[in-house]
């Protein structure tokens, strides 16, 4: 039997891992894995930069469009169902291939997740009095001092993640990301990491660009639809937040662009950060010919065969 790869493309928002990813699927005609936690949900398609519908007919994906956004989804369970997936995949190809930014999901693939401990009544109430008696900067700097390696990797923007991992801390007396540091899990596929290495002020220059198009695409109009939804947790999300406050009149449309492209270099940043400290990735230069890239993965699963 052929040994088989996932190859994983990943990185900060707008680094171009769509694209990338489509053209790698092709090259081994195989299919791709989406590890984007919210082009899971159906209609948020602008916001989240889902794949067009004439690139998603290029390639067959996989978890894009398959929620409501009212429905619960997390970690755990995108690791089963995305190994069931793989392993169809690998039936009948040796490559596979993954895309998206979440560091928790990538990971919850390819080397799994622990169980986190049951959250109790009063460290849920705790670290959500915490929030509304001190605001979004106290709840930062109360997740900066119980768990600093968390801190680089959330968005700091989104008070419901912060306030999950503190209630994970209250309960166990343990930091959020110790739950996540356990031993790999053994998988039936070698894993090559790619990522595209830009420049930072290039990659803000792309995100700014990004924003721009998206509210050329109708982002507002795209909100709007969601608005008797705008409480739930898919939706506390860059792009989506910030045009909510919007259409409630609490901000200015200009001040709301300028917000979402704000808090998405900042979540880039943070992207950067996490990746950065994973050895394993392979970063390739953003002008390098498609060509280059597969030669690049050639070579490497050829060195990993002959081992």
């Amino acid at each position: 039997m052929n040994p088989k790869y996932l190859i994983s493309v990943m990185g900060a928002t707008a680094t171009g891992k769509t694209s990338l990813a489509i053209d790698l699927a092709r090259h081994y005609n195989t299919e791709i894995v989406s590890a984007d936690s919210r082009q899971f949900y159906k209609g948020m398609n602008i916001g989240t930069a889902k794949a067009s519908q004439e690139e998603l007919a290029l390639v067959k994906h996989h978890f894009i469009d398959v929620l409501d956004v009212d429905q619960e989804y997390n970690a755990g369970k995108f690791e089963v169902d995305a190994l069931q997936v793989l392993d169809e995949i690998f039936q009948k190809n040796d490559v596979a291939v993954m895309v998206g930014g979440s560091g928790l999901y990538i990971n919850a693939v390819l080397f799994g997740i622990d169980p986190f401990p049951s959250i109790n009544t009063e460290s849920r109430l705790k670290a959500m009095n915490f929030y509304k008696e001190n605001g979004l900067q106290a709840l930062r700097d109360e997740l900066r001092e119980l768990d600093p390696v968390y801190f680089l990797e959330v968005d700091l923007d989104n008070p419901r993640r912060l306030m999950r991992a503190l209630e994970v801390c209250y309960a166990s007396g343990k930091a959020y990301s110790s739950f996540r540091s356990q031993a790999p899990q053994p998988r039936s596929f070698n894993t090559i990491k790619l990522a595209y290495n830009w420049d930072r002020a290039m990659l803000y220059e792309r995100i700014n660009q990004r924003v721009d198009q998206m509210i050329d695409s109708q982002l507002i109009a795209e909100v709007q639809n969601f608005l008797p939804h705008s409480n739930k947790k898919a939706l506390d999300t860059i792009g989506y937040k910030e045009i909510f406050e919007f259409l409630d009149g609490k901000i200015k449309k200009d001040e709301a662009i300028e917000l979402i492209k704000r808090n998405s270099r900042r979540y880039a940043k943070r992207q950067q950060t996490w990746f950065k400290k994973d050895e394993e990735i392979y970063w390739i230069n953003p002008l390098a010919r498609k060509k280059e890239i597969i030669d690049f993965m050639e070579k490497k699963m050829k060195i990993n065969e002959n081992k």
